[in-house]
């Protein structure tokens, strides 16, 4: 055993945020079979004791595919003219939440690609207010608005809001992305949702071309910084129809080479899942489906990892394969009754189960808005 790594994680489970920026990268780094198993059970020990045995459930409703950003590695990219683009009306998230609620399912995410017009605000409202009846947790991931939009929609019965940040580092970021899109517009959105009470989440990409561990390392104290209350990361994985897919980085030219892709691109989606539980401890973190395009047991693996969140798609599946942000893509097929059934069973075999009827608010956010009223 190295005791080196037993010191480092034991003072890791001690204590959040314990750990400096070197330190992380370095568990980042880790291979061995050995030291992974350490990581990852240390990381589940904290998820036990900072979230509790069991998985929180959100019902995934992809509103809608139309999108104004451009980023180089979505396969939404406004530009991908071979997409068929689809808008969601309000009845039809509606029935999907109904599906969710009968399902027992407490909380929702409704995400689409990012609009910003007078139209789509008040469309959102809309849909908000339908959807009060339920009494269900509202997460929404409609990327960059103003604050006095993400205000409305809070009013309108939202209590999450996620938007991923896609890197922490900012030339990384411009590498990404077209000029016209601003990381400094997207950390300010950031604030403005704290400032409008949500519960915040934000999240990265892993495995990006040119992305080093001490990126990955500066993502996780990133959130930190931040006091971010829920994580929604995952590997990057190439979308053909993109100009970063198109490139050829990251292709894979055999049937062996790509499974040994993917393999690493899993392990370093897990590696972040752990590290970042080590280092913040009571947040909410995804399992991210991506996981589950990369191995057919990677959420599960998530979890054994330290997330503490599943997002099941309740979207109607002739929708489905319009929402590809990536390739393989999992689960288009799949009714969301086959996929409780099958999530019930695939965490049951892990020592795991959905909870049912509960919304899995963040204990982050709890815990700090308690410390606020003191």
């Amino acid at each position: 055993m190295d005791e080196a790594l037993s010191s480092l994680l034991a003072r890791a489970e001690a204590a959040p945020r314990s750990l400096t920026t070197a330190e992380l990268a370095r568990l980042l780094a880790l291979e061995s079979p050995d030291d992974l198993a350490q990581l990852y059970a240390a990381a589940y020990r904290v998820k036990l004791a900072c979230c509790g045995r069991g998985v929180a459930v959100r019902g995934l409703v992809e509103c809608g595919n139309v999108c104004a950003k451009d980023c180089y590695y979505c396969g939404i990219r406004k530009s991908n003219a071979r997409l068929t683009r689809y808008q969601l009306a309000a009845d039809e998230i509606a029935a999907a939440a109904e599906e969710a609620a009968a399902l027992g399912y407490a909380s929702l995410v409704i995400q689409s690609g990012e609009i910003e017009s007078d139209a789509h605000t008040a469309f959102i409202e809309d849909v908000l207010q339908r959807l009060a009846p339920l009494n269900l947790g509202v997460t929404l991931s409609l990327g960059e608005q103003t604050e006095d939009v993400y205000r409305r929609w809070r009013a309108a019965g939202a209590t999450r809001y996620l938007l991923r940040i896609e890197t922490s580092n900012p030339k990384l970021y411009a590498a990404l992305h077209p000029a016209d899109h601003s990381w400094a517009r997207r950390v300010d959105c950031l604030r403005a949702l704290r400032r409008c009470d949500y519960q915040v989440g934000t999240g990265v990409m892993c495995a990006l071309p040119g992305q080093t561990l001490d990126d990955l390392a500066n993502d996780i104290r990133f959130y930190g910084e931040m006091d971010i209350d829920m994580i929604g990361m995952g590997p990057y994985i190439p979308h053909p129809d993109t100009p970063l897919g198109a490139r050829g980085e990251t292709a894979a030219p055999t049937a062996e080479a790509k499974a040994a892709d993917y393999a690493r691109r899993l392990a370093l989606g897990l590696k972040m899942i752990a590290v970042t539980r080590l280092y913040l401890h009571d947040v909410n973190i995804a399992a991210a489906t991506a996981l589950q395009a990369l191995a057919h047991d990677g959420r599960e693996q998530g979890v054994r990892a330290g997330a503490n969140v599943l997002m099941p798609n309740v979207t109607e599946r002739k929708y489905r394969r319009g929402y590809q942000l990536y390739a393989d893509k999992p689960c288009l097929d799949e009714n969301a009754s086959l996929c409780r059934h099958c999530l019930d069973r695939r965490l049951a075999a892990i020592g795991e189960e959905l909870l049912y009827g509960v919304r899995g608010d963040s204990r982050h956010y709890a815990a700090r808005k308690k410390e606020g009223a003191r």
